[in-house]
């Protein structure tokens, strides 16, 4: 059964029932978000499924982060007056999500939240038949209040860096694939591996997203989670890093501000990367 719109309307606490309708983490909380802001992206929370399960169920940072992102840079960029405003609040906003998150459950990465190995057959059954999941339902109606309060406060805070260029890798793919000011935006606080978390790279996650979002055009009501496009960017990005997924390890660099991954950029930084994402 294809998701559907959910029909609750009980504010950022009914985060259990809109993820048991929307089936996937990354949706829930990009649609959770949304609702709080008063913006409709069907088609770009659809594109977020293949965000779940720590991008496209490989196990790293948690779909609900994902989704969450994507909702605050949509939201930096209406209450932005330029971009690099919006790219500083869109990152300085995911990382109080992600530190409001991370203090709940002592870690970002989905794998050691669902004890789940998503691509093996055995440890899927095992997540369902422990009753694993059901913690996955129980964050979300937890959790939900807390993102949304996090949000709220990383939107609303002044930053003296707005009047300095700045620049995220994740947007950067984004422009290159074709997305809109408001998509290139979107995807901002990705950048550095989710919030300059040094995680999985935040370029691949806004190139799946970009292929997704391709794929949801063409595509009616279905969910994106295993949308052909995504799994080809994956392919390309795995054969260009040598497998290496994490920011830190393709970069040699841990980003400790917005300030150094715009001078990384600057200088090249993951140009080829980009390219070949933007490409693939």
């Amino acid at each position: 059964m294809e998701p559907t719109e959910p029909t609750t309307r009980d504010g950022p606490n009914d985060g259990k029932k809109v993820f048991r309708e929307l089936k996937t983490c990354s949706r829930t909380f990009f649609y959770i978000l949304n609702r709080e802001f008063g913006h409709q992206k069907e088609l770009e929370e659809r594109a977020s499924d293949s965000l779940a399960g720590g991008i496209m169920q490989e196990g790293h940072q948690c779909g609900m982060l994902w989704g969450a992102s994507l909702a605050v840079g949509a939201e930096a960029y209406w209450r932005c007056n330029n971009q690099n405003q919006a790219i500083t609040v869109a990152v300085n906003a995911t990382k109080k999500i992600m530190n409001s998150f991370e203090k709940r459950e002592q870690t970002i990465n989905c794998r050691e939240i669902t004890h789940c190995d998503f691509s093996s057959k055995l440890s899927m059954a095992k997540y369902f038949f422990t009753g694993r999941f059901l913690h996955c339902f129980n964050l979300a109606e937890k959790w939900a209040p807390e993102a949304v309060k996090s949000a709220m406060e990383g939107l609303s805070e002044n930053n003296d860096e707005t009047s300095k260029d700045c620049l995220s890798c994740a947007t950067e793919v984004a422009k290159k694939m074709g997305a809109s000011d408001e998509e290139s935006i979107m995807v901002a606080g990705f950048a550095g591996g989710l919030g300059l978390n040094g995680a999985a790279c935040g370029a691949l996650a806004a190139a799946i997203w970009m292929k997704s979002l391709k794929w949801c055009h063409e595509v009616a009501k279905k969910s994106s989670m295993d949308n052909p496009y995504a799994k080809e960017t994956l392919d390309a990005f795995y054969q260009y890093t040598n497998a290496k997924i994490l920011c830190s390890q393709i970069t040699n660099e841990q980003f400790n501000n917005l300030e150094g991954h715009t001078r990384f950029l600057k200088y090249s930084g993951c140009e080829g990367l980009i390219n070949v994402l933007s490409i693939s």
